[in-house]
């Protein structure tokens, strides 16, 4: 995170305003980096209908290609409207 390129660093900047425009629809529920010591990267959950929308978000991601994807289901024991 810390020795980006400019490129990356452009690409990572169109890559957060992907995201906010699904955080603003209420898709993404929250997203953005970890600073683990060990090696910085990102986070998001996200609620979707369908893990082919989920694949779709990250197929068209900008950033797809420089970070690499791994998702998860998980289970909301609490959710506040």
């Amino acid at each position: 995170m810390l020795d980006m390129t400019q490129d990356e660093k452009t690409i990572m900047q169109n890559h957060i305003g992907y995201w906010t425009t699904f955080l603003n629809k209420g898709i993404a529920i929250v997203f953005g980096p970890v600073l683990d010591p060990k090696g910085g990267y990102g986070i998001g959950i996200v609620s979707v209908d369908s893990e082919e929308h989920l694949k779709e978000i990250i197929a068209n991601d900008p950033a797809n290609g420089l970070n690499q994807y791994e998702y998860y289901p998980m289970r909301a024991m609490f959710k506040q409207s």
